[in-house]
Protein backbone atom coordinates (compact mmCIF):
# COMPACT_ATOMS: atom_id res chain seq x y z
CA UNK A 1 0.00 0.00 0.00
CA UNK A 2 1.08 3.65 -0.90
CA UNK A 3 2.32 6.19 1.95
CA UNK A 4 -0.69 8.34 1.41
CA UNK A 5 1.30 11.45 2.76
CA UNK A 6 4.29 10.83 -0.01
CA UNK A 7 4.32 13.02 -2.76
CA UNK A 8 6.36 10.38 -5.05
CA UNK A 9 6.96 12.67 -8.13
CA UNK A 10 8.25 15.16 -5.25
CA UNK A 11 10.26 12.41 -3.77
CA UNK A 12 11.89 11.36 -7.13
CA UNK A 13 12.95 14.28 -7.87
CA UNK A 14 15.43 15.04 -4.34
CA UNK A 15 15.84 11.32 -5.13
CA UNK A 16 17.42 11.95 -8.47
CA UNK A 17 19.61 14.68 -7.15
CA UNK A 18 21.27 12.35 -4.67
CA UNK A 19 21.90 9.68 -7.42
CA UNK A 20 23.53 12.52 -9.64
CA UNK A 21 25.88 13.58 -6.98
CA UNK A 22 26.65 9.81 -6.61
CA UNK A 23 27.32 9.51 -10.18
CA UNK A 24 29.77 12.65 -10.35
CA UNK A 25 31.85 10.99 -7.29
CA UNK A 26 31.72 8.19 -9.47
CA UNK A 27 32.94 9.19 -12.51
CA UNK A 28 35.34 11.12 -10.97
CA UNK A 29 37.37 7.84 -9.35
CA UNK A 30 37.17 6.06 -12.57
CA UNK A 31 40.34 4.59 -13.93
CA UNK A 32 41.70 5.37 -10.51
CA UNK A 33 41.65 2.29 -8.33
CA UNK A 34 44.57 0.67 -7.58
CA UNK A 35 45.10 -3.00 -7.61
CA UNK A 36 45.33 -3.14 -4.04
CA UNK A 37 42.25 -1.30 -3.36
CA UNK A 38 40.31 -3.94 -5.11
CA UNK A 39 38.74 -7.08 -2.62
CA UNK A 40 36.80 -10.30 -3.79
CA UNK A 41 33.97 -10.56 -1.27
CA UNK A 42 32.97 -14.15 -2.84
CA UNK A 43 33.67 -15.79 -5.78
CA UNK A 44 33.84 -12.82 -9.07
CA UNK A 45 32.48 -10.76 -6.74
CA UNK A 46 34.29 -7.63 -6.59
CA UNK A 47 34.43 -4.15 -4.47
CA UNK A 48 36.30 -1.11 -3.77
CA UNK A 49 36.09 1.98 -1.89
CA UNK A 50 33.91 3.41 -4.63
CA UNK A 51 31.12 1.04 -3.89
CA UNK A 52 31.35 1.84 -0.33
CA UNK A 53 31.43 5.52 -0.45
CA UNK A 54 28.96 5.75 -3.20
CA UNK A 55 26.68 3.68 -0.57
CA UNK A 56 27.53 6.00 2.27
CA UNK A 57 26.87 9.32 0.19
CA UNK A 58 23.58 7.52 -1.29
CA UNK A 59 22.94 6.26 2.49
CA UNK A 60 22.92 10.21 4.03
CA UNK A 61 21.38 11.91 1.25
CA UNK A 62 18.30 9.32 1.33
CA UNK A 63 17.86 9.29 5.21
CA UNK A 64 17.52 13.09 4.99
CA UNK A 65 14.89 13.16 2.16
CA UNK A 66 12.66 10.31 3.94
CA UNK A 67 13.70 9.73 7.64
CA UNK A 68 11.10 6.73 8.30
CA UNK A 69 12.42 4.42 6.19
CA UNK A 70 14.88 1.87 6.23
CA UNK A 71 17.47 0.02 3.89
CA UNK A 72 18.59 -2.87 1.95
CA UNK A 73 22.15 -2.19 0.24
CA UNK A 74 24.77 -4.35 -1.76
CA UNK A 75 27.55 -3.30 0.44
CA UNK A 76 25.63 -3.07 3.81
CA UNK A 77 27.13 0.24 4.78
CA UNK A 78 23.69 0.94 7.16
CA UNK A 79 21.52 -1.27 9.07
CA UNK A 80 20.08 -4.00 6.96
CA UNK A 81 16.75 -4.85 6.84
CA UNK A 82 14.02 -7.00 4.86
CA UNK A 83 11.33 -6.39 6.92
CA UNK A 84 10.42 -2.68 6.79
CA UNK A 85 7.28 -1.52 5.25
CA UNK A 86 9.25 1.79 3.25
CA UNK A 87 12.72 0.62 2.56
CA UNK A 88 15.17 2.02 0.04
CA UNK A 89 17.16 -0.89 -1.76
CA UNK A 90 20.16 0.29 -3.29
CA UNK A 91 23.26 -0.92 -5.77
CA UNK A 92 25.77 1.64 -5.20
CA UNK A 93 27.75 0.52 -8.44
CA UNK A 94 26.02 -2.27 -10.42
CA UNK A 95 28.75 -3.26 -12.85
CA UNK A 96 31.43 -3.19 -10.46
CA UNK A 97 33.54 -5.96 -12.41
CA UNK A 98 33.16 -3.13 -15.46
CA UNK A 99 34.30 -0.13 -13.62
CA UNK A 100 37.15 -1.44 -11.97
CA UNK A 101 38.19 -3.05 -15.75
CA UNK A 102 37.72 -0.08 -17.38
CA UNK A 103 34.85 -1.02 -18.96
CA UNK A 104 32.54 2.02 -19.77
CA UNK A 105 28.78 -0.09 -18.65
CA UNK A 106 27.87 0.79 -15.06
CA UNK A 107 25.25 1.79 -13.10
CA UNK A 108 23.90 3.31 -9.57
CA UNK A 109 19.96 1.23 -9.06
CA UNK A 110 17.91 2.83 -6.20
CA UNK A 111 14.74 1.81 -5.63
CA UNK A 112 11.92 2.25 -2.84
CA UNK A 113 9.38 -0.09 -1.80
CA UNK A 114 6.40 -0.20 0.43
CA UNK A 115 5.96 -3.61 1.64
CA UNK A 116 5.77 -5.47 -1.56
CA UNK A 117 5.06 -2.79 -3.80
CA UNK A 118 7.49 -1.06 -5.42
CA UNK A 119 7.24 2.96 -5.48
CA UNK A 120 9.91 4.55 -7.62
CA UNK A 121 13.07 3.20 -9.33
CA UNK A 122 16.54 5.14 -10.66
CA UNK A 123 18.91 3.55 -12.80
CA UNK A 124 21.78 5.35 -13.93
CA UNK A 125 24.03 4.77 -16.84
CA UNK A 126 26.99 6.53 -15.48
CA UNK A 127 29.76 6.81 -17.88
CA UNK A 128 26.77 7.67 -20.80
CA UNK A 129 25.10 10.38 -18.03
CA UNK A 130 22.00 8.49 -18.91
CA UNK A 131 19.23 8.48 -15.89
CA UNK A 132 16.26 6.14 -16.16
CA UNK A 133 13.60 6.82 -13.75
CA UNK A 134 10.31 6.02 -12.59
CA UNK A 135 7.24 6.46 -9.88
CA UNK A 136 3.89 4.24 -9.53
CA UNK A 137 1.37 5.18 -12.24
CA UNK A 138 3.73 7.98 -13.54
CA UNK A 139 5.49 6.90 -16.53
CA UNK A 140 9.25 5.72 -17.24
CA UNK A 141 11.56 8.74 -18.38
CA UNK A 142 14.66 8.85 -19.34
CA UNK A 143 17.21 12.35 -18.81
CA UNK A 144 13.07 13.71 -19.11
CA UNK A 145 11.96 11.77 -22.07
CA UNK A 146 9.31 9.77 -21.73
CA UNK A 147 10.00 5.80 -22.27
CA UNK A 148 8.47 2.81 -23.12
CA UNK A 149 9.16 -0.67 -24.27
CA UNK A 150 9.71 -2.17 -27.83
CA UNK A 151 6.86 -2.49 -29.95
CA UNK A 152 8.62 -5.83 -31.73
CA UNK A 153 6.29 -9.07 -31.43
CA UNK A 154 7.81 -11.93 -32.84
CA UNK A 155 10.53 -13.83 -30.90
CA UNK A 156 12.81 -13.67 -34.38
CA UNK A 157 12.68 -9.59 -33.96
CA UNK A 158 13.67 -10.23 -30.43
CA UNK A 159 16.85 -8.60 -28.85
CA UNK A 160 17.51 -10.53 -25.79
CA UNK A 161 19.77 -9.92 -22.95
CA UNK A 162 20.92 -11.76 -20.17
CA UNK A 163 23.90 -12.27 -17.59
CA UNK A 164 26.26 -15.17 -16.88
CA UNK A 165 25.99 -17.41 -13.51
CA UNK A 166 28.94 -16.31 -11.90
CA UNK A 167 29.15 -17.80 -8.59
CA UNK A 168 25.87 -20.24 -8.57
CA UNK A 169 25.65 -22.78 -10.93
CA UNK A 170 22.85 -24.62 -9.48
CA UNK A 171 20.15 -23.65 -12.12
CA UNK A 172 23.25 -23.64 -15.27
CA UNK A 173 21.62 -26.25 -17.03
CA UNK A 174 17.78 -24.62 -17.44
CA UNK A 175 20.01 -21.30 -18.21
CA UNK A 176 22.08 -22.79 -20.72
CA UNK A 177 19.06 -24.03 -22.18
CA UNK A 178 17.31 -21.07 -22.29
CA UNK A 179 20.32 -19.44 -23.96
CA UNK A 180 20.30 -21.89 -27.11
CA UNK A 181 16.76 -21.68 -27.60
CA UNK A 182 16.89 -17.66 -27.63
CA UNK A 183 20.12 -18.19 -29.50
CA UNK A 184 18.00 -19.91 -32.28
CA UNK A 185 15.08 -18.71 -32.24
CA UNK A 186 15.53 -14.76 -31.41
CA UNK A 187 17.44 -11.90 -33.44
CA UNK A 188 20.60 -12.47 -30.61
CA UNK A 189 21.74 -12.25 -27.19
CA UNK A 190 23.65 -9.73 -25.42
CA UNK A 191 25.53 -9.90 -22.21
CA UNK A 192 27.17 -6.66 -20.57
CA UNK A 193 27.23 -7.05 -17.07
CA UNK A 194 24.63 -4.80 -15.09
CA UNK A 195 21.44 -6.11 -14.58
CA UNK A 196 19.65 -3.01 -13.48
CA UNK A 197 20.56 -1.33 -17.05
CA UNK A 198 19.18 -4.53 -19.18
CA UNK A 199 16.10 -3.75 -17.46
CA UNK A 200 16.30 0.35 -18.11
CA UNK A 201 17.18 -0.72 -21.51
CA UNK A 202 14.53 -2.72 -21.84
CA UNK A 203 12.22 0.09 -20.50
CA UNK A 204 13.40 2.30 -23.15
CA UNK A 205 13.04 -0.30 -26.50
CA UNK A 206 16.67 -1.24 -26.89
CA UNK A 207 16.45 -4.66 -25.57
CA UNK A 208 13.01 -6.77 -26.03
CA UNK A 209 13.38 -9.15 -23.17
CA UNK A 210 15.89 -9.81 -20.55
CA UNK A 211 16.32 -12.82 -18.43
CA UNK A 212 18.59 -13.81 -15.14
CA UNK A 213 18.35 -16.24 -12.54
CA UNK A 214 20.97 -15.47 -8.84
CA UNK A 215 19.95 -11.94 -8.58
CA UNK A 216 19.69 -9.66 -5.53
CA UNK A 217 16.95 -7.62 -5.02
CA UNK A 218 19.37 -4.30 -5.64
CA UNK A 219 20.12 -5.30 -8.42
CA UNK A 220 16.87 -5.61 -10.42
CA UNK A 221 14.30 -3.38 -7.97
CA UNK A 222 14.78 -0.56 -9.52
CA UNK A 223 15.08 -1.85 -12.90
CA UNK A 224 11.01 -3.61 -12.75
CA UNK A 225 9.55 -0.65 -11.94
CA UNK A 226 10.87 1.13 -15.10
CA UNK A 227 9.84 -1.93 -17.05
CA UNK A 228 6.72 -1.90 -15.79
CA UNK A 229 5.85 2.04 -16.06
CA UNK A 230 6.90 1.77 -19.25
CA UNK A 231 4.51 -0.87 -20.64
CA UNK A 232 6.04 -4.03 -20.10
CA UNK A 233 5.99 -6.90 -18.60
CA UNK A 234 8.11 -8.49 -14.91
CA UNK A 235 7.34 -11.70 -13.73
CA UNK A 236 9.48 -14.54 -11.96
CA UNK A 237 10.26 -17.86 -14.25
CA UNK A 238 6.73 -19.43 -12.87
CA UNK A 239 5.02 -16.38 -14.24
CA UNK A 240 4.31 -15.04 -10.07
CA UNK A 241 5.33 -11.52 -8.95
CA UNK A 242 7.99 -12.96 -6.54
CA UNK A 243 10.77 -12.30 -8.73
CA UNK A 244 12.70 -10.77 -5.73
CA UNK A 245 12.47 -13.18 -3.29
CA UNK A 246 12.71 -16.43 -5.58
CA UNK A 247 15.71 -14.23 -6.99
CA UNK A 248 14.98 -15.00 -10.80
CA UNK A 249 13.72 -12.51 -13.51
CA UNK A 250 11.89 -12.63 -16.76
CA UNK A 251 11.29 -8.65 -18.09
CA UNK A 252 9.60 -8.39 -21.92
CA UNK A 253 7.88 -5.68 -24.14
CA UNK A 254 3.97 -6.69 -24.21
CA UNK A 255 3.95 -8.13 -26.84
CA UNK A 256 6.25 -11.03 -27.44
CA UNK A 257 5.46 -11.68 -23.82
CA UNK A 258 3.57 -15.29 -24.05
CA UNK A 259 5.98 -16.82 -26.54
CA UNK A 260 8.93 -15.87 -24.06
CA UNK A 261 7.77 -16.86 -21.07
CA UNK A 262 6.95 -20.08 -22.71
CA UNK A 263 10.48 -20.41 -23.57
CA UNK A 264 11.74 -20.12 -20.01
CA UNK A 265 9.07 -21.95 -17.98
CA UNK A 266 9.82 -24.87 -20.03
CA UNK A 267 13.49 -24.41 -19.75
CA UNK A 268 13.14 -23.44 -15.94
CA UNK A 269 10.22 -24.95 -14.80
CA UNK A 270 8.96 -28.01 -16.62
Amino acid sequence: MIHTDINLQQLISLARAAVTETAVFINHETGKVQAGQIEEKFLNGLVSYVDRTAEEMLVKQLSAILPQAAFVTEEETVAQTSEAGLKWIIDPLDGTTNFLYGVPHFSISVALQSTDELLLGIVHHVPANEQFYAWKDGGAWCNDQAIQVSRRAELRQALISTGFPYHNFERAEGWFNALRRFMEEGRGVRRFGSAALDLAWVACGRFDVFFEYGLNAWDVAAGALLVKEAGGHVCDFSGGQAFIDKKEMLATNDLCFDATFNLIHKSFVD
